[in-house]
């Protein structure tokens, strides 16, 4: 009976997990998504420890307070700006738990008390394959997303870091990993001292693991941090995959799969955005920190940068009939949205159309600008995709650029010299009039000047996107 219960809630988490996928595909029906998939993995939390009496329903209730609360928590604390760091943080705990889980497995065999197998064994050649596969990749997973945390928060250098034969030792240490998880097999038949070479094994892949995702990230450049955060997703689904066949349950092994196969998915769309191979971005250190290159008037080739102000502005935009606005990782920082969103009201109010162009990398993480703006509340309707939009930037009266940098860079159509050259842009140079909102003319991420900034229909106006747009909704409100 509690195995026909559990199934049937296994089964239940699954089609929630399914269904709110498939809603996390649509801003609109994003939030709902996130509740189905949630509520699927509070049903399957709960039937296992419940129905398999592993805790009593009032340390269910504990653990689920205390858990609510730290979200909560979170939620409240963490600004909007330092959500891919969290995003980071949470596939490489998710990583950890999956390795721990099968290090708890190990843990388990060695008992004086281990349940024998009905082939003599105290676990078979599948379930140690399945434990050396959670361990080696819940680690890789784990210190992979923290030094993806360190580069994403500025505490470790967004440029890329290798050291000479640093490959070479990469493909030395995935080497060793795989000889050590066929020692964990090997000795998974040698029963009754099963427990030294699976132990010895568990430690050198463990061991190598964790050396392993700090090489495998840190040649990385800052600019291909969102494909990093998305890839390292799909590892933290895969481990938990594997620790799904190790615990032979079910719900995990499909919640698991899917984050796997999503998170594949979203980094080859993001590749294919900056029309570079997953290979590439792997190895190819591109990006990093950008420094302050560049004055504010005059670039290296002798052409000048044409400033503007919160007042000509507000006038621009009040005679114009359609206006698009491209929000990045600028408006994070600022934490612009909200003063956006009322910028667009104020527009709308005088039937100016508003439209809301979104780069699929624009910020530090998958879907960055769609989160900031859903949590200021711009309409879902206004939300465009750079191919559903780009075609309407040559009737555009004004495109307002908040921060963007490198997916504006006209540079990626022509300069075959430049890093980003192929990326597929926003042709917001193609509008009557850009103007970019930016502290200053520090290069992007990539770590490259744009030529947007010197087009001859092109204003700069300088300072905290904030301010200044909060500034323009005034001046706007007094015409």
């Amino acid at each position: 009976m509690a195995t026909a219960l559990i199934d049937i809630a296994y089964l239940l988490a699954s089609v929630l997990f399914i269904f709110g996928l498939k809603r996390l595909q649509s801003p609109a029906t994003a939030r709902y998504g996130n509740q189905l998939a949630a509520m699927g993995m509070l049903i399957a939390i709960v039937a296992t420890l419940f129905i398999r009496n592993i805790l009593t329903p009032a340390e269910m209730i504990g653990g689920l307070a205390l858990g609510g609360l730290i979200g909560v928590v979170l939620a409240k604390k963490v600004k909007m700006t330092g959500m891919p760091e969290l995003v980071a943080a949470f596939n490489g705990f998710g990583g950890l738990a999956s390795a721990g889980v099968a290090g708890a497995e190990i843990a388990r065999v060695m008992m004086p008390n281990a349940e024998i197998g009905p082939d003599g064994m105290l676990f078979s050649t599948t379930a140690a394959i399945t434990i050396a596969l959670s361990i080696l990749i819940g680690i890789v997973t784990f210190t992979g997303s923290f030094v993806a945390f360190g580069k994403l928060a500025g505490k470790i250098s967004g440029n890329p870091i290798s050291f000479p034969g640093m490959r070479l030792i990469t493909l030395l240490l995935a080497a060793g990993a795989v000889a050590g998880g066929v020692f964990m097999v090997m000795g998974a038949g040698e029963f009754p001292q099963v427990s030294d070479p699976v132990v010895t094994g568990a430690l050198m892949v463990t061991a190598i693991a964790f050396i392993l995702g700090i090489l495998l990230v840190i040649p990385i450049g800052g600019a291909d941090m969102p494909v990093v955060v998305a890839l390292l997703n799909s590892y933290s689904g895969l481990a938990a995959a594997a620790t799904g066949f190790v615990l032979d349950n079910t719900a995990l092994i499909v919640s698991g799969a899917l984050v796997g196969a999503s998170g594949f998915i979203l980094s080859n769309i993001m590749c294919v955005a900056m029309n570079r191979s997953l290979l590439n971005v792997l190895l190819g250190g591109f990006g990093g920190d950008s420094h302050e290159g560049e004055s504010t008037t005059m670039s290296l080739e002798g052409k000048t940068v044409q400033s503007t102000t919160p007042d000509d502005t507000a006038i621009l935009l009040s005679y114009a009939e359609s206006v698009i606005i491209v929000p990045g990782y600028g408006m994070a920082v600022a934490q612009a949205q909200h003063a956006v969103r009322a910028l667009s009201e104020e527009l709308l109010k005088r039937d100016i159309s508003v439209k809301f162009a979104v780069h699929p990398v624009a910020g530090r993480m998958p879907g960055h600008m769609n989160v900031l703006l859903a949590e200021a509340n711009v309409p879902y309707d206004q939300l465009f995709e750079m191919d559903d939009i780009n075609g309407e930037f040559e009737t555009c009266d004004v495109a307002l650029i908040i921060g963007a940098n490198d997916v504006v860079n006209p540079a990626a159509r022509h300069d075959k010299s430049s890093p980003i050259y192929g990326m597929p842009i926003l042709n917001v140079d193609n509008s009557k009039t850009s103007i970019v909102l930016k502290r200053s003319m520090r290069p992007g991420y990539a770590g490259i000047g744009n030529e947007l900034f010197y087009n001859a229909n092109n204003r700069m106006l300088f300072g905290d996107a904030k301010d200044s747009i909060n500034e323009i909704v005034a001046e706007i409100k007094q015409l």
